[in-house]
């Protein structure tokens, strides 16, 4: 098994309101919560509005797999989110 660990800060420059920081995230939860070999969450900057850190736990059967799946999350968040990436940590368990 291996597992790791990838966390994405992004920034909402002008977001005015925790509604509208959810949608400018656009459900990032449902998306990547689905993969049964991902687990998601925000684990920083919660009351913040200009600002939002995720964190993804990936797991599987080889290290290429798991790298795999991080930049896949790291190119779809890119793509998708109505905002900025800051930074990008990604850490091998």
């Amino acid at each position: 098994m291996h597992i790791a660990v990838l966390t994405m800060k992004v920034s909402l420059p002008g977001c005015a309101s925790l509604k509208e920081k959810r949608q400018r995230m656009g459900g990032l939860h449902e998306r990547f919560g689905r993969n049964p070999s991902v687990a998601v969450c925000e684990s920083a900057d919660h009351d913040r509005l200009e600002a939002s850190e995720w964190s993804f736990v990936v797991t599987g059967t080889s290290s290429l797999q798991v790298e795999s799946l991080c930049s896949e999350i790291e190119d779809k968040l890119q793509r998708t989110v109505d905002g900025r990436v800051l930074d990008v940590v990604r850490e091998m368990l």
